[in-house]
């Protein structure tokens, strides 16, 4: 992979990971279409070193929110800003558990899977389709529903179901109000990310040369800032009810992805 390369699938992990089209459906079509030819295991170091980058922006975009969280902790427990961490903590199980006991299978997954990736985008668009038309969304995120947000997320690490998709829709599908559903979405993906990167680390999985390390490099720095601007632009969509033309979208690519894996790959 060359730098130009990282640097642009870095944009469309930057924008695809906020915007519910699939982020990793994306990097993988992606890959394809630029000849990647990396092994599944560099192919998913890649991808993780681009969610970090995003993950990060989250951090900065909601810099207040979790500063307010943080206050929060060193408050009573039964204080919103610790109810809203237990929620947090409780969403994460479940990919937390596929991804601990699935680890190598997943790694497969990522390996220009393109036939997996057209019906998983699918998937996305008759989610976000749904969604798009509830109605009387105005709960808030309780124990029940993080725990069936968090069941969405785990299963949006297949590539192709969009993670904030899944997530958003599930959420505006259970009532919870749009801007807390964008909210709690982005930030719930925040310590899963910080958490494979750190267990990486401890197991010596970045143990990269220097050409290596230079392309993970500017592909982070070039999914993070295009991250910090998806980001804002999604909270504003969800709150204007717009995911239909994201279900288009997804139904669009995912036929040309199947397409692409049936007649030509």
């Amino acid at each position: 992979m060359s730098h130009l390369e990282a640097i642009l699938l870095g944009i469309v992990q930057g924008l695809t990971e906020f915007l519910p089209v699939s982020s990793s459906g994306h990097l993988e079509l992606g890959k394809v279409l630029l000849g990647d030819t990396s092994l599944p295991e560099e192919s998913m170091m890649f991808t993780i070193v681009l969610h970090l980058a995003t993950a990060l922006s989250t951090l900065v975009v909601f810099r207040r929110d979790v500063a307010e969280i943080t206050r929060g902790l060193f408050q009573s427990i039964t204080s919103p800003e610790w109810q809203f961490s237990l929620k947090i903590l409780l969403s994460m199980v479940p990919a937390a558990l596929i991804g601990v006991l699935f680890s190598e299978e997943l790694e497969t997954l990522f390996d220009q899977q393109i036939l997996l990736v057209g019906a998983m985008l699918w998937l996305t668009g008759l989610l976000l389709f749904i969604a798009d038309r509830a109605k009387n969304t105005d709960r808030d995120v309780t124990y029940g529903s993080a725990l069936i947000v968090g069941v969405a997320q785990a299963i949006a690490i297949l590539p192709g179901i969009s993670r904030s998709g899944a997530t958003i829709s599930t959420s505006v599908i259970l009532g919870i109000d749009r801007t807390r559903a964008a909210r709690f979405s982005f930030l719930m993906v925040v310590p899963l990310i910080l958490g494979k990167v750190a267990k990486d680390l401890i197991d010596g999985e970045f143990a990269l040369s220097t050409d290596e390390t230079s392309i993970l490099f500017v592909g982070f720095i070039s999914a993070f800032l295009t991250g910090l601007f998806a980001c804002q632009w999604m909270i504003s969509l969800v709150q204007k009810a717009q995911l239909r033309y994201f279900s288009y979208y997804c139904l669009c690519v995912g036929t040309a992805a199947a397409c692409w894996a049936i007649f030509w790959q």
